[in-house]
């Protein structure tokens, strides 16, 4: 297993992390995430030996293989066959049947072997990556964004691929359901440091907002210490009489660790501007139909009604429409087959790949948002483009200069500023880390108006659909239901891979076995929980008290400062001292006994789900 002892990176000047350690373990699945721009790629480069670093080391075992999926696919060969049997050793390449026994496995044909490997689809292209990966025989796989540009299909099969991949795996990917499906551990970079915890990317950051909490209420009572010995140096160093005891204080200052204020980190933030309408149906389409070529439709007959307050999104594999039908519905494209109605009041705002290729280059940020609406001043511009994270002097970069994501970003301040009643959105979470996501999705949630969307990821259509136009079966038809609905009752007919493992169904269990179940479980629960607790309880009350004596010990010792009065300045001194060091204590149980109850918490909704 891998081990990374101490390691620092930086970059021009500016550290992107510093002291990093992790020793992995056998068959570990851990979930790397961090805002963009925090070093997670960074840090798999320099595993990889492609990256140096700067202090610290990265111990590898002997012999022991590591792979890695790129996020670009590039093919050089004609057939599949000559493509994977670029990566056979010289005295294994003629041994092609290790090569053909992945790619079956993967769900190939004999006859797939001799097709390019362009005309696959992209989560077959990606397979043919992990063919060439697999048959280097790796012990540990490093997943850098593999979600991005695969279809729903795609990320399901690779789902279970890593589920059941027999080895050690480490992954970066924005897609927070997808992570939480297929790891054990979750590991961060915040604040230049790693941390790692067991169980998923909800319980870390909870985690971590704990330890945040901590740090903050342990930083402020040492600030708040060290400005009373600071008072009391100045006050008494002077005096003959106090000198020595100022002197001693002073050595306690220097001993002092400092604490710096934690860092706060930017988050995208995301309020729709809605504008009023009366419609209960925004949009109805009857038997809509569109093809580039007149005899080659890409879907037909597609009708719905999309009532205001809800979602509607358009789901399946890739290049089959999807983003066509919504260009199509956005009035983009010619019309071609049926009609659509809306109310007079409708007005839309759209986010998607023509958009922001229309972005005027030469212009502003602050510009290019500000074109949106005359009526929006420039303070409101100013603020969109700060919630977009272009504050202060970043919102006067030109749009030629900025990356994709970057201008995904302006392209979404946009957004934010026109008044709409329906949102089109294609693929509105590419080049958004986890957390930004999470906003947009409850941007959406929260939007009065109708949402028509393009996704892949299962995450936004289990939490916002609540209808469906799916590709699939050689069409596009609508439903009525959620993506879990759809799941259940009809699914995706393409799934059943020779690599999915078959289910076992569990067999029925009677209610009356069920309500037994959860209520032995509740109360194995509650009494796993109660120590726990009570430790909480009395640790937070100790502090409180604890708190208040110090306050009286603190005015106690200055008012003996002012008299002079060495005496009690040293009893009330011992007092402080001995009272913080028992708040210090009491805030690291605090911590303990809270990570337990987390830790409970995990194990026990396990537990329930299971029934």
């Amino acid at each position: 297993m891998i081990q990374l002892t101490n390691l620092s990176k930086s970059f021009g000047g500016q550290t992107l992390f510093k002291d990093l350690n992790l020793k992995m373990s056998s068959k570990q699945k851990i979930g790397l995430i961090g805002r963009n721009g925090s070093g997670k790629s960074t840090l798999f480069k320099i595993i990889l030996n492609e990256e140096s670093h700067d202090t610290g080391e990265v111990l590898i075992p002997k012999n022991y293989k590591m792979g890695t999926l790129k996020q670009h696919l590039v093919f050089t060969e004609k057939t599949v066959r000559e493509e994977c049997a670029l990566i056979l050793s010289e005295e294994d390449q003629y041994n092609f049947y290790k090569i053909e026994k992945i790619l079956f496995g993967l769900g190939f044909s004999e006859e797939d072997l001799e097709k390019d490997p362009l005309s696959f689809s992209g989560g077959y292209q990606i397979r043919i990556n992990l063919a060439k990966l697999l048959a280097t025989e790796p012990n540990m796989l490093l997943l850098d964004e593999p979600t991005n540009y695969l279809d729903l299909l795609s990320l399901r099969w690779l789902k279970q691929f890593i589920r059941t991949f027999d080895g050690e795996v480490i992954i970066i990917t924005h897609d927070r359901e997808f992570m939480d499906a297929v790891t054990t551990h979750t590991m961060g970079i915040q604040r230049k440091s790693l941390h790692i915890i067991q169980g998923n990317t909800s319980k870390y950051d909870a985690n971590l907002a704990l330890s945040d909490e901590t740090y903050e209420k342990t930083r402020l009572n040492q600030e708040k210490k060290r400005k009373e010995l600071e008072e009391f140096v100045a006050r008494n160093k002077a005096r003959a009489s106090t000198a020595a005891l100022a002197q001693s204080k002073q050595k306690m200052l220097d001993k002092m660790d400092d604490m710096e204020s934690l860092e706060s980190e930017s988050n995208l933030a995301f309020n729709f501007k809605y504008k009023e309408s009366p419609a209960k149906v925004n949009l109805h389409a009857e038997n809509l139909g569109f093809g580039y070529k007149a005899d080659e439709p890409l879907f037909e007959n597609v009708s719905f009604a999309l009532e205001n307050g809800k979602t509607l999104a358009i789901i399946g594999k890739n290049g089959k429409g999807k983003s066509t039908l919504l260009n199509y519905i956005a009035g983009e494209l010619p019309e071609q087959q049926g009609t659509k109605t809306s109310h007079p009041g409708l007005a839309m705002a759209h986010f998607g790949q023509t958009n922001i290729e229309r972005l005027d280059t030469s212009a502003t940020i602050i510009d290019e948002i500000a074109s949106v609406d005359m009526k929006v001043g420039i303070a409101e511009t100013r603020s969109i483009c700060g919630t977009m994270m272009f504050s202060g002097d970043l919102a006067e970069k030109k749009i030629e200069v900025l990356s994709g994501g970057e201008r995904s970003r302006v392209m979404l301040g946009k957004i934010i500023a026109t008044e709409a009643n329906l949102l089109l959105l294609d693929e509105p979470t590419n080049h958004l880390d986890m957390y930004s996501i999470d906003s947009l999705c409850t941007a959406i949630e929260v939007f009065k108006g109708s949402t028509i969307m393009v996704t892949h990821s299962e995450m936004l259509l289990h939490r916002l659909a609540d209808a469906l136009i799916i590709f699939h079966k050689g069409g596009a038809e609508y439903f009525d239901g959620t993506y879990q609905d759809f799941l259940d009752k009809i699914g995706w007919e393409e799934e059943g891979d020779v690599n999915e493992k078959p289910k076992v169904k569990k067999p029925k269990m009677h209610n009356k076995e069920r309500k037994k179940l959860r209520k032995e479980l509740t109360q194995a629960k509650s009494k796993e929980n109660s120590p726990h607790k009570k430790e909480v309880e009395f640790c937070e009350a100790q502090i409180e008290k604890l708190e208040e004596k110090m306050k009286v010990a603190n005015e106690k010792l200055t008012m003996a400062s002012n008299a002079g009065d060495n005496a009690i300045i040293m009893e009330a001194s011992k007092d402080v001292g001995k009272l913080q060091g028992e708040v210090d204590d009491l805030f690291e149980r605090l911590e303990i006994a809270s990570t337990a109850l987390d830790e409970i918490e995990a194990k026990y909704e396990a537990l329930f789900s299971e029934f």
